[in-house]
């Protein structure tokens, strides 16, 4: 969202100042400072005049068009005239509610501090400027502002505040693939358009880095002492990855993770969700205070298990942990199955009745030979867009919603080609018609019936330009569930 700014400076150096730096500030759209408080509010009232602004003294009227027609955030310089600063923002207050005052003064003390909150101020700024404070005051009034809107009737998608879409990703156990799925997951979204930030939780062990082969010195560490992260803070700490992804990373000191606690974890993914569309969060498998948080945060919790007797039991205690620790509950935990095959007996609607959380309508198949070259070479955004650990993976977007695409709705009906994938629809396809008597489907039955070197689909003949062309793919069709 853009921030509109109304600045309110009588000295033109200090005006230029101020000038220079909002031109700075992301998302931001300054007007031309005014000079004198009579301008100030004059140029207020002109911005609603067109819903009927009320007179002075009179109780806000509060159209939704006169509220959305006000600037976000006012800033008032201490030496702003003929009317003192402080009964400006009185005033101000009094006649635009909706607007967020931001005073400048050379004294920010305690006294003057707790007048201009009396005033109705939401916020000082000391002079000499610096960025990172007035970023902060700015955006702080700013949201304040968008709120007060929303209950005065206006969209609530005016929100600058935290509003990405949280996405976390935690694992029964270690090994099931929840960084593979937490990376393809962002990959998918940012394909779709959609600002992405991949946030490294996994504090004591994280491997995004070595995943998505980066080298970068920064690590979430580095602002869990910071109080208020400004945007340009945020910016330092976050690698801006060459497939568009923002990636902030798990510490290379496994022990320095136990720096980054609840209370930092909340502000960090705050200020991510500010600034990017989606949020994706590898929590790895090991309960901490940081990951616990941004958990209990989530839109969207996933669990990663394999159907395995182990990671099922693994992912009943996490999620009776989550439970006890009123972190969230079973019922609003999706379960993705990853590794699936045909073969197994453990299928996805036991492991729902076993954890009792619900279980994604699309699996993942087991396929680790298709993964083994791009893991090894630490290129994960390279896997080929034929792989069905990417195809599933990708369609587990759409299914949550990250992906709103007709590549993603087409994902998301995928999952009916292959029921379970235990193998049963693929039989009647390949088998359904007698080899040789032309019944079955043309690329199907050309398999079935020809020398026998042309392998059968992988799910079936609505797979794409592979599958229609019954010949082999990239990877080893032979056993495509099957365990690399």
């Amino acid at each position: 969202m853009t921030i509109r700014i109304l600045p309110a400076i009588g000295d033109p150096d200090a005006a230029r100042a101020v000038s220079s730096l909002l031109n700075q500030l992301p998302d931001a759209e300054p007007a031309p400072a005014v000079a004198d408080s009579t301008a100030l509010i004059d140029a207020l009232a002109g911005a609603a005049a067109g819903a009927g602004t009320p007179p002075a003294g009179a109780p806000p009227a509060g159209p939704p068009s006169a509220v959305e027609a006000l600037p976000e955030v006012v800033l008032v310089h201490e030496r702003i005239g003929p009317t003192p600063a402080l009964e400006l923002i009185r005033e101000v207050a009094l006649r635009f509610p909706a607007v967020g005052v931001v005073l400048i003064t050379t004294d920010a003390g305690p006294a003057l501090f707790s007048a201009a909150m009396d005033a109705g101020a939401r916020g000082i700024v000391g002079l000499p400027l610096g960025y990172d404070e007035l970023a902060a005051r700015v955006q702080a009034a700013a949201q304040w502002s968008a709120g007060v809107r929303v209950h005065l009737g206006g969209s609530p998608e005016t929100l600058p505040g935290p509003s990405g879409t949280l996405v976390t990703v935690t694992g029964a156990k270690g090994g099931v693939g929840t960084t593979v799925t937490a990376v393809q997951l962002a990959l998918a979204a940012r394909a779709a358009g959609r600002s992405v930030a991949l946030v490294d939780l996994d504090l004591q062990s994280g491997d995004v880095a070595s995943y998505l082969d980066v080298q970068f010195r920064r690590s979430v560490v580095d602002l869990a002492g910071i109080q208020d992260i400004s945007v340009r803070v945020l910016q330092d700490a976050v690698h801006d990855h060459h497939t568009g992804l923002g990636i902030l990373l798990a510490p290379e000191e496994g022990e320095r993770g136990e720096e980054v606690d609840d209370r930092a974890a909340r502000q960090i993914i705050g200020a991510l969700r500010s600034r990017y569309e989606v949020v994706l969060v590898d929590c790895g498998s090991q309960m901490q205070s940081a990951n616990a948080a941004a958990v209990e945060l989530a839109d969207v919790a996933l669990l990663v298990a394999t159907p395995d007797v182990v990671a099922v039991r693994a992912a009943k205690r996490q999620v009776r942990l989550w439970d006890r620790l009123q972190i969230r509950k079973a019922e609003d935990t999706t379960t993705v199955v990853n590794r699936l095959t045909r073969n197994t007996e453990i299928q996805p609607p036991l492991v729902a009745k076993a954890t009792g959380t619900q279980v994604a309508r699309t699996h993942v198949p087991a396929a680790f030979k298709e993964l083994q070259p791009c893991v090894d070479a630490g290129r994960l955004q390279d896997l080929d867009g034929r792989s069905t650990v990417k195809q599933a993976l990708w369609a587990l977007a759409g299914e949550l919603g990250l992906v709103d695409s007709p590549a993603a709705r087409q994902g998301r009906g995928s999952h009916r080609a292959r029921p379970s994938l235990t193998g049963r629809k693929r039989k009647a396809i390949t088998v359904g018609a007698a080899p040789g008597s032309g019944a079955g489907p043309g690329p199907a039955s050309g398999s079935a019936s020809g020398s026998g070197s042309g392998p059968a689909p992988r799910f079936g003949a609505r797979r794409g330009p592979a599958a229609a062309a019954g010949g082999p793919g990239p990877f080893d069709p032979a056993g495509p569930y099957e365990e690399g």
